[in-house]
Protein backbone atom coordinates (compact mmCIF):
# COMPACT_ATOMS: atom_id res chain seq x y z
CA UNK A 1 0.00 0.00 0.00
CA UNK A 2 1.64 3.49 -1.02
CA UNK A 3 2.41 5.42 2.37
CA UNK A 4 0.62 8.60 2.97
CA UNK A 5 2.62 11.31 2.62
CA UNK A 6 1.55 14.86 4.92
CA UNK A 7 1.74 18.28 3.19
CA UNK A 8 5.03 20.25 4.66
CA UNK A 9 4.27 22.49 6.81
CA UNK A 10 4.25 25.93 5.61
CA UNK A 11 7.44 26.82 8.13
CA UNK A 12 9.44 24.47 6.27
CA UNK A 13 8.75 25.89 2.51
CA UNK A 14 11.10 28.27 0.64
CA UNK A 15 10.60 31.90 0.40
CA UNK A 16 9.09 31.64 -3.50
CA UNK A 17 7.14 28.49 -1.62
CA UNK A 18 5.30 30.38 0.91
CA UNK A 19 4.87 33.35 -1.73
CA UNK A 20 3.24 31.09 -3.90
CA UNK A 21 1.45 29.75 -0.83
CA UNK A 22 -0.16 32.56 0.32
CA UNK A 23 -1.03 34.01 -3.15
CA UNK A 24 -2.98 30.45 -3.62
CA UNK A 25 -4.70 31.21 -0.24
CA UNK A 26 -6.21 34.56 -1.15
CA UNK A 27 -7.44 33.51 -4.64
CA UNK A 28 -9.07 30.68 -3.11
CA UNK A 29 -10.32 32.82 -0.34
CA UNK A 30 -12.12 35.07 -3.14
CA UNK A 31 -13.40 31.81 -4.98
CA UNK A 32 -14.68 31.13 -1.30
CA UNK A 33 -16.29 34.46 -1.26
CA UNK A 34 -17.83 34.23 -4.42
CA UNK A 35 -19.29 30.57 -4.17
CA UNK A 36 -21.41 32.08 -0.72
CA UNK A 37 -23.06 34.61 -2.85
CA UNK A 38 -20.85 37.43 -3.11
CA UNK A 39 -20.79 39.22 -6.39
CA UNK A 40 -17.04 40.47 -6.97
CA UNK A 41 -17.06 44.11 -6.83
CA UNK A 42 -18.84 43.43 -3.79
CA UNK A 43 -15.63 42.17 -2.20
CA UNK A 44 -13.56 44.05 -0.27
CA UNK A 45 -10.01 43.41 0.71
CA UNK A 46 -10.29 43.09 3.80
CA UNK A 47 -12.73 40.52 3.92
CA UNK A 48 -10.44 38.46 1.22
CA UNK A 49 -7.45 39.01 3.05
CA UNK A 50 -9.39 37.37 6.48
CA UNK A 51 -10.78 34.71 5.16
CA UNK A 52 -7.38 33.69 3.56
CA UNK A 53 -6.21 34.27 7.27
CA UNK A 54 -3.23 37.01 6.37
CA UNK A 55 -2.87 40.70 7.29
CA UNK A 56 -4.41 43.40 4.73
CA UNK A 57 -0.83 44.06 4.05
CA UNK A 58 -0.18 41.07 2.83
CA UNK A 59 -2.52 41.05 -0.23
CA UNK A 60 -0.30 44.16 -1.86
CA UNK A 61 2.74 42.06 -2.38
CA UNK A 62 1.06 39.56 -4.63
CA UNK A 63 -2.40 41.64 -6.37
CA UNK A 64 -2.10 45.52 -7.08
CA UNK A 65 -5.89 45.14 -6.08
CA UNK A 66 -8.79 42.89 -6.20
CA UNK A 67 -9.26 43.52 -10.08
CA UNK A 68 -5.94 41.82 -10.49
CA UNK A 69 -7.02 38.86 -8.21
CA UNK A 70 -10.19 38.41 -10.08
CA UNK A 71 -7.85 38.80 -13.80
CA UNK A 72 -5.72 35.89 -12.36
CA UNK A 73 -8.32 33.64 -11.51
CA UNK A 74 -10.35 34.20 -15.43
CA UNK A 75 -6.83 33.72 -16.97
CA UNK A 76 -5.51 30.75 -14.74
CA UNK A 77 -8.71 28.88 -15.62
CA UNK A 78 -8.84 30.04 -19.21
CA UNK A 79 -5.44 29.04 -20.10
CA UNK A 80 -5.64 25.65 -18.75
CA UNK A 81 -9.22 24.86 -20.38
CA UNK A 82 -7.35 26.03 -23.73
CA UNK A 83 -4.16 23.68 -23.30
CA UNK A 84 -6.88 20.55 -22.63
CA UNK A 85 -9.24 21.52 -25.74
CA UNK A 86 -6.26 22.13 -27.90
CA UNK A 87 -4.64 18.97 -26.91
CA UNK A 88 -8.12 16.79 -28.20
CA UNK A 89 -8.46 19.16 -31.22
CA UNK A 90 -4.59 17.64 -32.05
CA UNK A 91 -5.28 14.49 -31.23
CA UNK A 92 -6.01 13.83 -35.43
CA UNK A 93 -8.77 12.04 -34.32
CA UNK A 94 -12.31 12.29 -36.51
CA UNK A 95 -14.65 15.41 -36.16
CA UNK A 96 -17.02 13.61 -34.45
CA UNK A 97 -14.71 12.06 -32.07
CA UNK A 98 -13.27 15.67 -31.56
CA UNK A 99 -16.13 17.01 -30.73
CA UNK A 100 -17.45 14.50 -27.84
CA UNK A 101 -13.90 14.08 -26.42
CA UNK A 102 -14.07 18.08 -26.11
CA UNK A 103 -17.47 18.08 -24.69
CA UNK A 104 -15.99 15.35 -22.31
CA UNK A 105 -12.80 17.72 -21.13
CA UNK A 106 -14.58 20.38 -20.99
CA UNK A 107 -17.66 19.35 -18.90
CA UNK A 108 -15.16 17.22 -16.65
CA UNK A 109 -13.20 20.19 -15.80
CA UNK A 110 -17.04 22.70 -15.59
CA UNK A 111 -17.36 20.04 -12.52
CA UNK A 112 -13.76 20.39 -11.26
CA UNK A 113 -13.67 24.39 -11.39
CA UNK A 114 -17.36 25.10 -10.28
CA UNK A 115 -16.20 28.33 -8.89
CA UNK A 116 -14.30 29.80 -11.88
CA UNK A 117 -17.21 28.96 -14.20
CA UNK A 118 -19.34 30.85 -11.77
CA UNK A 119 -17.25 33.75 -11.63
CA UNK A 120 -16.99 33.89 -15.46
CA UNK A 121 -21.01 33.80 -15.69
CA UNK A 122 -22.06 35.86 -13.09
CA UNK A 123 -19.29 38.95 -15.03
CA UNK A 124 -19.10 38.08 -18.23
CA UNK A 125 -22.83 40.18 -18.44
CA UNK A 126 -21.87 42.88 -15.50
CA UNK A 127 -20.06 43.32 -12.39
CA UNK A 128 -16.29 44.90 -12.75
CA UNK A 129 -15.56 46.23 -16.32
CA UNK A 130 -12.23 45.12 -16.03
CA UNK A 131 -13.13 41.52 -15.66
CA UNK A 132 -15.74 41.66 -18.52
CA UNK A 133 -12.84 42.50 -20.71
CA UNK A 134 -10.63 39.66 -19.48
CA UNK A 135 -13.41 37.08 -20.12
CA UNK A 136 -13.67 38.66 -23.41
CA UNK A 137 -10.17 38.38 -24.13
CA UNK A 138 -10.66 34.86 -23.12
CA UNK A 139 -13.22 34.27 -25.76
CA UNK A 140 -11.66 36.04 -28.08
CA UNK A 141 -8.36 33.45 -27.30
CA UNK A 142 -10.67 30.82 -27.96
CA UNK A 143 -11.69 31.43 -31.08
CA UNK A 144 -8.34 32.28 -32.71
CA UNK A 145 -6.84 29.17 -31.01
CA UNK A 146 -9.61 27.09 -32.62
CA UNK A 147 -9.74 28.92 -35.71
CA UNK A 148 -6.25 27.68 -35.85
CA UNK A 149 -6.66 24.31 -35.39
CA UNK A 150 -9.35 24.24 -37.38
CA UNK A 151 -7.44 25.24 -40.37
CA UNK A 152 -4.14 22.84 -39.61
CA UNK A 153 -6.85 20.07 -39.94
CA UNK A 154 -7.94 21.38 -43.44
CA UNK A 155 -12.08 22.09 -42.11
CA UNK A 156 -12.88 24.66 -44.74
CA UNK A 157 -9.79 25.43 -46.25
CA UNK A 158 -11.82 28.15 -48.78
CA UNK A 159 -12.94 30.31 -46.07
CA UNK A 160 -11.65 33.90 -44.96
CA UNK A 161 -10.14 33.55 -41.30
CA UNK A 162 -13.37 36.06 -40.26
CA UNK A 163 -15.39 33.63 -41.52
CA UNK A 164 -13.69 30.95 -39.87
CA UNK A 165 -13.29 32.60 -36.79
CA UNK A 166 -17.36 33.85 -36.81
CA UNK A 167 -18.28 29.49 -36.89
CA UNK A 168 -15.55 29.33 -33.65
CA UNK A 169 -17.34 31.96 -32.12
CA UNK A 170 -20.68 30.05 -32.26
CA UNK A 171 -18.75 27.16 -30.65
CA UNK A 172 -17.51 28.93 -27.72
CA UNK A 173 -20.48 30.62 -27.04
CA UNK A 174 -22.83 27.52 -27.03
CA UNK A 175 -19.56 26.04 -24.71
CA UNK A 176 -19.93 28.84 -22.08
CA UNK A 177 -23.88 28.49 -22.45
CA UNK A 178 -23.66 24.62 -21.30
CA UNK A 179 -21.88 25.72 -18.16
CA UNK A 180 -24.86 26.61 -15.93
CA UNK A 181 -26.54 23.25 -17.26
CA UNK A 182 -23.35 21.80 -16.48
CA UNK A 183 -23.70 23.12 -12.73
CA UNK A 184 -26.53 22.29 -12.24
CA UNK A 185 -26.93 19.06 -12.62
CA UNK A 186 -27.40 17.25 -9.20
CA UNK A 187 -24.59 15.06 -8.08
CA UNK A 188 -25.00 11.35 -8.61
CA UNK A 189 -27.58 11.93 -12.20
CA UNK A 190 -25.53 9.88 -14.10
CA UNK A 191 -27.95 9.52 -16.83
CA UNK A 192 -28.79 12.94 -17.17
CA UNK A 193 -25.30 13.98 -17.40
CA UNK A 194 -24.95 11.46 -20.49
CA UNK A 195 -27.84 13.30 -22.33
CA UNK A 196 -26.75 16.72 -21.15
CA UNK A 197 -23.86 15.80 -23.30
CA UNK A 198 -25.05 14.29 -26.12
CA UNK A 199 -27.23 17.11 -26.21
CA UNK A 200 -24.73 19.91 -26.29
CA UNK A 201 -22.52 17.44 -29.01
CA UNK A 202 -25.67 17.51 -31.52
CA UNK A 203 -25.88 21.53 -30.85
CA UNK A 204 -21.88 21.59 -31.77
CA UNK A 205 -22.71 18.88 -34.68
CA UNK A 206 -25.53 21.40 -36.05
CA UNK A 207 -23.19 24.06 -35.84
CA UNK A 208 -20.50 22.16 -37.98
CA UNK A 209 -23.07 20.71 -40.28
CA UNK A 210 -24.15 24.52 -41.49
CA UNK A 211 -20.51 25.48 -41.39
CA UNK A 212 -19.72 23.02 -44.39
CA UNK A 213 -22.78 24.64 -46.11
CA UNK A 214 -21.27 28.03 -45.43
CA UNK A 215 -20.32 30.76 -47.87
CA UNK A 216 -17.69 33.05 -47.50
CA UNK A 217 -19.41 36.06 -46.62
CA UNK A 218 -17.21 38.12 -48.84
CA UNK A 219 -19.18 35.83 -51.89
CA UNK A 220 -22.36 35.20 -50.54
CA UNK A 221 -23.90 38.79 -50.69
CA UNK A 222 -26.57 40.53 -48.71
Amino acid sequence: MAKHVEPLPVAVLSRSERKQHTRERLREAALDLLSRGQSFPGLSLREVTREAGVVPTAFYRHFRDLDELGLSLVEEAGLVLRRLLREARQAGLPTEDIIRSSVRIYSAYVRAHPRQFRLAASERAGGSPLLRQAIRSEVAHFVREMAQDLRLLGFRADLPTADLELICSLVVNTMLGAAGEILDLPEGQGQAARELEERFVGQLRLIFLGAERWRATSASGP
